[in-house]
């Protein structure tokens, strides 16, 4: 039985908006959160085809689904995701943070500052930013934010990604910091911290030989793809299967990492 096809009881009629939705990981729990009755908001932005057939797989399956477009990089359009999210369903009770990008693969003697504030504007202001809009939001019932980091945030990334693997870092302590501020309030905060999952982000930014590098280093023996991910934010999401879980980052990686 995969993870989306599980019943966890607390998860039907909670409203829960994922940005970076509408392809790989998020893509992948857009549906997963549908098929447990969620209401979902599904942020996207350039993806525009990848994520209205996404909406339209999940109204099929008779799931409900909002579709909300919005420049990560940019406060405002992240401030306004939300309330578009909580306007379509009156109410909102969790949020993934999971809009996230390497922009480019860039060395530290060759950064710049445009690469800089792209890479540190996309995953970790627009999670400062959609966070600060929901607060108010989640203390209404008490609620979820749970992050996406990366093993880069521990590893210090693959040649060329450093900077990335640094936002990533950026990510996973605001999620500590902002888990003791927001507890108080019966929202819970945690993150997942992907491994080398075989989404368009690696199509991307990853040769094949690089990949082929990283998955020797993957005690598994397999890259992993976007559904291995799904059962770890579900757990999270729900109260009543890790109520007691704050401020944690839980690694998804086939073992390449056991810190």
């Amino acid at each position: 039985m995969s993870a989306s096809t599980l019943v966890i009881p607390d998860l039907a009629g909670k409203a829960v908006l994922i940005t970076g939705a509408s392809t790989g990981i998020g893509a992948a729990l857009a549906k997963a959160f549908a098929a447990q009755g969620a209401s979902v908001g599904l942020h996207y932005n350039s993806s525009v085809e990848a994520a209205e057939e996404l909406a339209k797989t999940i109204k099929a399956d008779g799931g409900k689904v909002a579709l909300i477009r919005a420049e990560a990089m940019k406060s405002s359009e992240m401030v306004r995701a939300v309330e578009e999210a909580f306007s379509a369903f009156g109410r909102l009770d969790g949020l993934i943070n999971n809009a996230g990008g390497m922009v480019a693969r860039m060395k530290y003697e060759d950064m710049t500052d445009e690469h800089y504030d792209a890479v540190m504007d996309l995953n970790g202001r627009s999670v400062i930013a959609a966070s600060r809009a929901a607060i108010p939001h989640l203390k209404v019932n008490g609620g979820f934010i749970i992050n996406t980091t990366s093993i880069a945030a521990r590893n210090g990334a693959s040649n060329g990604a450093g900077l990335y693997g640094s936002s990533k870092a950026f990510v996973s302590n605001v999620t500590r910091g902002m888990a003791k501020e927001l507890i108080p309030f019966n929202i819970r905060v945690n993150a997942v911290a992907p491994g080398v999952i075989s989404t368009p982000f690696h199509e991307r930014y990853s040769t094949q030989a690089q990949l082929d590098a990283m998955l020797a280093t993957v005690p598994q023996g397999r890259l992993g793809v976007a559904e291995d991910c799904v059962g770890t934010y579900l757990f999270l999401a729900s109260q009543s299967l890790s109520g007691y879980i704050i401020g944690q980052t839980i690694e998804v990686n086939g073992g390449q990492l056991m810190p």
